[in-house]
């Protein structure tokens, strides 16, 4: 599976930098709607991306140590699309990091607002375009989607456990027509 637009296309989705302005604007929108309570998310989103990313890339890449597909193949049987990278393939730290990021304002925010669930799109658009370029396995992603998402679910649940969303959640019973 290969064409020129996704050759183009998902080298740019998977660069980190690509996705700084987002985040500086969603940073900006948080502040705007929530005041002091956006430093709770922020925070939040923090510890939770130290967490998905060192349990990923220090502990399970560490211990896994499975070859890059870039790596274990030749050139004329994968297409490699970006630099290969020195670590290892599982898992995924880009669809851990991203899944357990994008899951964790889904618990947030999906109950208030409905479009924040297009994250689960923008996560996996991310880890498929680590298997596009040829840097992981499908089963690599997979296995990050899924260990950034229960990262999330843990860490969502703690912080709950302590009220520490209470002045969000109290922001969106306050409001009428959140948009």
């Amino acid at each position: 599976m290969s064409n020129a637009l996704f050759d183009y296309i998902m080298p740019v989705i998977r660069n980190k930098l690509f996705w700084v302005p987002f985040y500086l604007l969603f940073i900006l929108w948080l502040f705007l709607r929530f005041k002091a309570a956006a430093l709770v998310i922020i925070l939040g989103s923090a510890a939770l991306i130290g967490i998905s990313d060192t349990l990923s890339s220090q502990v399970i890449k560490k211990n896994v140590k499975r070859t890059r597909p870039c790596k274990q193949f030749k050139e004329k049987q994968i297409k490699i699309l970006v630099d290969c990278g020195s670590g290892y393939s599982f898992t995924s730290s880009h669809a851990t990091n991203h899944f357990a990021l994008g899951a964790f304002l889904i618990f947030i925010f999906s109950g208030y607002v409905k479009s924040f669930r297009l994250l689960w799109l923008w996560a996996g658009s991310i880890a498929f375009a680590q298997v596009y370029v040829g840097v992981h396995f499908p089963l690599d992603v997979l296995a990050g989607a899924f260990l950034g998402t229960v990262i999330a679910w843990a860490l969502y649940k703690l912080m709950r456990k302590f009220n520490l969303f209470r002045s969000v959640e109290d922001y969106f019973l306050n409001q009428k027509n959140f948009a």
